[in-house]
């Protein structure tokens, strides 16, 4: 990785990108095209909904490329404990990479150890999977985004991530500056939500992103 995103290839790019599809509508069909291009393109990831996980699983079997779901999502407002038992499912089932959305409402109300505790639940349910925790930034100011960053690190947790992209808002690089400040240099930082061009993904990256969440994938490596 460069700290200079413009001098990036377009495989080593690739290699940033968690390759999405979390429609409600995707079909076997379109989930085993993202696969297909995962592998082709290089991607790090596919990012699917849980009930994919094992088609994924099985058809990144032997690739390079993770499998990767979403659970509590996109509202993140669902009982800890069924959380941590979604994170075990998809895990049980082939993903390597969970993605968390925390309790917002809890953040909001200044519930730091109901959002903490959360967390660190769900990262003992993923076992050695890695755990990517969305704090939903389009919905917090400056200090609760901070305040969710802090609790990320304290719970475990690989990675802060910006936005379901459900929301109505996405990834900044503002966010995701304001991100890296507080995890620090050694924590992951997923920018998701709205990332469909290059310049989009290499603005993410100079700002301090160590991932991508995109469905536009291929038009960002291809530029």
């Amino acid at each position: 990785m460069t700290s200079r995103a413009s001098d990036l290839t377009s495989e080593q790019l690739a290699g940033y990108i968690d390759h999405t599809i979390l429609s409600p509508q995707a079909t076997p069909g379109e989930v085993e095209k993202i696969c297909r291009e995962a592998i082709e393109f290089g991607f790090c990831s596919v990012c699917v909904n849980p009930i994919n996980v094992p088609q994924v699983a099985s058809l990144l079997k032997g690739s390079a490329v993770l499998t990767c779901s979403v659970i509590g999502f996109p509202l993140g407002a669902i009982p800890t404990s069924l959380k941590c038992e979604e994170a075990r499912w998809v895990v049980s089932e082939g993903a390597q990479e969970v993605d968390m959305v925390i309790p917002v409402g809890q953040l909001k109300a200044g519930d730091a150890d109901y959002v903490r505790s959360d967390i660190a639940a769900v990262k003992k349910a993923c076992g050695d999977a890695k755990l990517k925790v969305i704090i939903e930034t389009c919905l917090l100011s400056d200090e609760e985004k901070k305040l969710a960053c802090k609790l990320s690190k304290e719970a475990g947790a690989d990675f802060v991530k910006t936005s379901t992209g459900f929301m109505g808002g996405g990834a900044t690089a503002e966010d995701v500056a304001l991100m890296r400040a507080e995890v620090g240099p050694d924590m992951g930082v997923k920018a998701s939500g709205g990332v469909r061009t290059r310049d989009d993904a290499l603005r993410m990256i100079d700002a301090g992103a160590s991932r991508l969440g995109a469905s536009a994938s291929i038009a960002i490596i291809s530029g």
